[in-house]
């Protein structure tokens, strides 16, 4: 196995870092893994107590990242999402997962949530190995559905009443996302460096009021396009809004260079599932959360679990 320099990241830096070696996945594999570099770009909009954690990295001879586990403060779970390329070896997969868990001990995390692609074996046994078992709350399931940009839908029409723009159109008012990710939301977006205001769509109703969004990402180095999140608020559900952005949002991707594009949801949103797979996404994969079996609440922390929260 090849050797590696094992090194910490912190803040700003340790999400160029993760940023790299996500890239570096999508590179070697179109679908392999559970997140993208856009994901973990999304998770920054809003200040977390694992903002200031030494994040844990492994480097080649080159200085290119090959593997990582990063803990993330969810507010009532601290949760490690190991990382590693596709081509990893069993043993390598083992060191990362026992080095991360190791490490999130020894910054008192007593009690940490692992989420896992259900097909990943290597993965699934090496945490069983470390005393983990599946969390059996369906809700805590997450379905990556993948849409080549080739096959992508026509624009659906908009309802009447309701206007479309892009937050590149709406600086002059508050950022759409304020009520749920807090006053901060835009400066923490602008700082990473996938953000695009003009991939940031928003629905307005008659009074200028935020009826629906979806923020649309595009990492050019890969062609690969995220849709995260999507929201239609209540009072102006079942009008067709969130079917006009999804399918406005995959367009302009489509336009900017992304290949296929990607997008989330819990298998029990019947909403969701039947909106993306009826505009052409196909599920690829299904995750699972695997805690301790001897569940001990770690500081700040309460014995429930906020997973399904990043993606909203």
């Amino acid at each position: 196995m090849q050797a590696l320099q094992e090194q910490h990241r912190v803040g700003i830096h340790y999400l160029e870092a993760a940023t790299a070696l996500l890239r570096r996945v999508r590179r070697a594999h179109p679908t392999a893994g559970l997140l993208e570099a856009a994901d973990l770009q999304w998770w920054w909009r809003t200040p977390r107590s694992t903002d200031d954690l030494p994040q844990l990295f492994w480097f080649d001879e080159m200085g290119r990242p090959e593997a990582a586990v990063i803990a993330t403060d969810w507010g009532d779970a601290i949760a490690l999402d190991p990382i590693v390329m596709p081509d990893a070896t069993p043993d390598r997969v083992a060191h990362v997962v026992g080095r991360g868990l190791a490490h999130a001990a020894e910054c008192g995390f007593a009690r940490v949530d692992v989420v896992v692609d259900r097909a990943d074996a290597v993965m699934r046994e090496v945490l069983v190995g470390h005393g983990f078992a599946i969390a059996q709350d369906a809700r805590l399931s997450v379905v990556e559905a993948w849409l080549a940009a080739q096959a992508r839908p026509g624009v659906s029409p908009l309802h009447a009443g309701y206007r479309r723009c892009s937050r590149a159109q709406t600086t002059g008012r508050a950022h759409h996302m304020v009520g749920r990710s807090g006053p901060g939301v835009e400066a923490r977006l602008r700082q990473t460096s996938l953000y695009r205001p003009d991939l940031d769509l928003l629905v307005l109703d008659a009074h200028d009021g935020v009826a629906a969004y979806a923020l649309f990402w595009l990492d050019g180095q890969t062609a690969t396009g995220l849709v995260e999140p999507m929201r239609t608020e209540d009072g102006h559900r079942r009008r067709g809004l969130a079917r006009h952005l999804l399918t406005a949002g995959i367009r302009l991707l489509a336009e900017a260079g992304a290949e296929r594009i990607k997008i989330c949801f819990q298998p029990d949103n019947a909403a969701a599932r039947d909106l993306y797979l009826g505009v052409g996404f196909e599920p690829v994969t299904q995750s699972a959360v695997f805690s301790r079996a001897r569940r001990v609440t770690a500081p700040g922390t309460s014995r429930g679990t906020a997973r399904a929260a990043r993606r909203r």
